[in-house]
């Protein structure tokens, strides 16, 4: 009998929650796009951009 363990982690432990938005279709037609056309996930495309206006957003 193997005694190497299989570690399975919880959903969420890398600090990602999961969450639902509402998004325009046209707005999620172009994430479409460019997701298959860079190559990303929707996902991956998502949190790039929000990341992006999360560190440059200036609030007046």
């Amino acid at each position: 009998m193997s005694k190497d363990k299989i570690i399975i982690k919880k959903r969420g432990e890398d600090g990602s929650k999961i969450i639902t938005v509402r998004i325009k279709e046209d707005i999620l037609k172009a994430l479409d796009n460019i997701a298959a056309e860079s190559n990303c996930s929707r996902n991956e495309l998502i949190n790039i951009i929000l990341k992006h206006g999360v560190n440059n957003i200036e609030i007046q």
